[in-house]
């Protein structure tokens, strides 16, 4: 007899779906998994088999074949245990064989019959659901999988609950979505004494998802200003939620099974390889760039990180998703993220002081900034110096305004986003606009045509810089309210390009 039972396989944040063919027969006594399995699900025949003994059911001397289908797919990971032990148990006629069928399963065993919790619950949901069939997981990850109402969820913690309930001795009642609390404790930009200008351009950026650049002297508060970003964010949709969470189950960074509405802010250290920004390793996990999908990725100390590193960025920028391409895998991730780069104006940090700066000023500063290439630097929408606050700032009064004051602002610039781009695949923001849809949100008057041409020309912006350019007035009209880009718009925006940025 063979028994069909479900699982899943892991491509990226796509859950393939696996056939688990478990045959016994006739023969030599022996237990063989076949379909490409790795070394993890190699090993899952003497965890099934402690497990099975655990709860005092012996296996016939007999052939036991598993073979996982289609299998010509790789399989990796411990996920595959319980699909390969369901199976067996509806071969053996110990669970109906035709309940199996319609469960996909997946998670750990230990020896002792306990499941234990695995990655990608809510993907695997995603795609029983798809397939019209329950998922079965690990209590642990039944609250992640719950969040996708199309499928039925149980979360059995041993094994010998779930030949209770397949036997119909006690049914696992079906698992209830987890619940996140809201963040708290997030910095307020109130503590941030002066840089107004700088707090001007967080709150553009954060309105129309910019790309933005943050240069100035060491303790300026570049990093300060970076970190209170999030508290000025609006929250994620349901459906970026969805995506964002798809994307952290695969890598295990979900806690308590529940969807944050937190937008990810990622901050990877200068001396991060290529394979962990873009991502890549074993089985080809997602970097911080997909990490950071649909929030911050800050990237402090800029010009330290390996130019190869630096410049992998250039084409998910543009693109919103990377391809990670290796050997064994060809995986592609979504990584539509806000850019936040931080960097010293030179080496020894100090070369707009004069009493500081070093003896090879201003060479040193060019040299310094040389690291980061033109095309890259293009692709920052704004691009502000922070000046160094005095120290008799320190002691003025708070401002009056803070985080909850932009934020409302931003969320405000935000919905009229929303609204403009309804029913438009994969544009939510003006960052995203391009093409005929840019003329048409960003239409210019004479008077603001003729004083982009002529900034184009003084500057040397690019074509690129010179859509991201109409971007950025879009969204600081959209901050005042404005339907149509005023002149004071276009001029604010054009004063963001740094003089003297790389334009090639």
């Amino acid at each position: 007899m063979v028994a069909h039972a479900y699982t899943v396989a892991f491509e990226g944040v796509e859950a393939r779906t696996v056939e688990v063919q478990c045959a016994v027969s006739p023969g030599l006594p022996a237990f063989s998994i076949v379909g490409l399995p790795d070394k993890a699900v190699s090993e899952a025949r003497d965890r099934v088999r402690a497990a099975l003994t655990a709860l005092a059911i012996a296996l016939p001397s007999k052939r036991i074949t598993v073979n996982l289908s289609p299998a010509d797919m790789p399989k990796e990971g411990s996920h595959f245990d319980l699909p390969i032990a369901l199976g067996l148990l509806a071969a053996l006629d110990i669970v109906p064989a035709e309940a199996v069928a319609r469960t996909v399963a997946l998670g750990e065993l230990s020896l002792d019959g306990t499941l234990v919790p695995v990655l990608g619950a809510l993907p695997a949901a995603m795609a029983a659901a798809a397939d019209d069939r329950q998922l079965l997981c690990p209590r642990a990850s039944g609250p992640e999988a719950a969040w996708v109402d199309a499928c039925t969820v149980l979360g059995a913690a041993t094994l010998m609950d779930v030949v209770r309930h397949f036997s119909g001795q006690s049914v696992i009642a079906p698992a209830v979505a987890g619940v996140v609390a809201p963040e708290t404790g997030l910095k307020d930009l109130r503590d941030v004494k002066g840089q107004e200008r700088a707090k001007r351009a967080l709150e553009i950026a954060a309105a129309g998802r910019h790309h933005l650049m943050l240069t100035g002297t060491p303790g300026s508060g570049k990093s300060m200003l970076a970190a209170r970003l999030a508290g000025i964010l609006p929250p994620l949709t349901p459906i970026e939620a969805l995506e964002t969470s798809m994307i952290h189950s695969v890598a295990g960074l979900l806690d308590e099974g529940g969807l944050s509405r937190a937008r990810p802010f990622r901050e990877p250290h200068h001396t991060a390889s290529i394979a962990a920004i873009t991502g890549g390793g074993r089985g080809a996990k997602p970097g911080e760039i997909s990490l950071a999908h649909n929030g911050v990725l800050f990237m402090d100390e800029f010009p330290e990180f390996p130019r190869a590193v630096l410049e992998t960025l250039r084409q998910p920028i543009e693109t919103g998703e990377v391809v990670v391409a290796r050997a064994n895998a060809h995986v592609r991730y979504p990584c539509r993220f806000m850019l936040v780069a931080a960097a010293n104006p030179c080496k020894c940090g100090y070369l707009s002081d004069p009493a500081q700066a070093c003896a090879k000023a201003p060479g040193c500063g060019a040299d310094y900034m040389a690291r980061v290439s033109g095309p890259l630097m293009d692709r920052f929408d704004l691009r502000i110096e922070v000046p160094p606050v005095a120290f008799t700032d320190l002691n003025l009064p708070p401002p009056a305004e803070g985080s909850a004051e932009i934020a409302a602002r931003v969320a405000a610039a935000r919905a009229r986003q929303a609204a403009r781009f309804e029913g438009v695949a994969g544009v939510r923001t003006n960052a995203d606009a391009e093409g005929q849809m840019l003329e048409e949100i960003a239409p210019l008057d004479a008077e603001g045509r003729d004083l982009l041409s002529r900034a184009a020309d003084r500057f040397g912006l690019s074509a690129r810089g010179y859509h991201r350019v109409l971007r950025v007035a879009r969204t600081i009209a959209d901050l005042d309210g404005a339907d149509a880009i005023a002149r004071p718009h276009l001029a604010e925006a054009l004063g963001y390009r740094l003089v003297g940025a790389k334009e090639r």
